[in-house]
């Protein structure tokens, strides 16, 4: 408290002794230079985005491109993955990854070093929803395993990786894709919430690590956004009804009146993570739903 107050002292004198010699026209224009908001900027920053070929993942290689970054799409889909980087442009390229094999999530990382000479940022994007009982009795442990290896073992894979060449720059931005599902139980069954939750386990623990080489980690829980991965879950659970019943009924489950939770709301955000406004940012889970986590639900999906 004593540092912050002096901190404050100190920036407050500062302004009185311009006042004491700066016009009140320049005292102005001085004042509103320094609280200017300007647009963050990815300008040549290279990123790494997996399960970057639709939804939340390409609508933030779009947005990170449009912002300055190159980006690496890596995702398991390799001819919608190809399509995507062709569509966004000569900033994007694309590389086969399954984030369930090591080596391809090693081998992406160092694509990224070999045709740009850095990494800057690290977007672990990639999982996968599940369609399992709601009670624990009736848990497949097989499929648990399967979503775990994808939807934690591949962050996990991710962070390593990207970690391996960050450490050496004494830089870096790490990203990783969590949900409401991993805030509050009742949100989804128990091997996707439970998924989840560890996603967010990975990035407090990861934190306190990285920052002392200068790399922030943190993730962002989205609300239930109709992307590809929810709309064919979503297909199973309201059989017969096509897409536009389907978005109809998922944006009627929002909280916020006015407002529906879209891919480019999560670009947004990560944007804001990758750069340099959020350099202080670290350890975060930045949640984008709404409000819907604020309020007490019972079971939905």
């Amino acid at each position: 408290m004593a540092l912050l107050m002096l901190q404050l002292m100190i920036c407050c004198g500062l302004f009185i002794k311009l006042a004491e010699v700066l016009p009140f026209q320049d005292q102005f224009l001085l004042l509103r230079s320094s609280t200017r908001d300007s647009p963050p900027s990815l300008e040549g920053k290279v990123a790494l985005i997996t399960g970057a070929a639709s939804g939340i993942g390409k609508a933030t290689a779009a947005k990170f491109i449009n912002h300055g970054a190159r980006v690496v799409i890596a995702d398991i889909q390799h001819q919608l993955g190809q399509e995507t980087a062709n569509e966004l442009g000569p900033d994007a390229t694309f590389i086969s990854c399954d984030v369930t094999k090591e080596s391809d999530v090693s081998g992406a990382v160092d694509f990224a070093i070999s045709k740009y000479n850095q990494l800057d940022i690290m977007y672990n994007n990639a999982g996968v929803a599940c369609k399992s009982p709601h009670s624990i009795v009736d848990l497949d442990l097989a499929v648990f395993d399967r979503i775990m290896n994808i939807n934690v073992r591949g962050v996990m894979a991710g962070v390593k990786h990207a970690s391996r060449v960050m450490i050496p720059r004494r830089r870096g931005a790490i990203l990783c894709t969590a949900s409401i599902t991993g805030l509050m139980g009742g949100l989804a069954q128990h091997t996707y919430s439970v998924s989840k939750f560890a996603v967010v386990g990975i990035v407090k623990s990861l934190a306190a690590e990285l920052c002392k080489h200068g790399i922030r980690i943190n993730c962002i829980s989205p609300f239930a956004i109709p992307t590809p991965f929810l709309m064919e879950e979503m297909s199973q659970m309201y059989p017969g009804a096509d897409d536009e019943k389907l978005v109809e009924i998922l944006y009627r489950t929002g909280t916020l009146e006015g407002a529906n939770c879209e891919p480019n709301d999560i670009a947004n955000a990560a944007l804001y993570l990758a750069s340099d406004d959020a350099k202080c940012v670290s350890g975060h889970n930045l949640v984008v739903d709404g409000g819907d986590s604020g309020e007490k639900h019972g079971q939905r999906f």
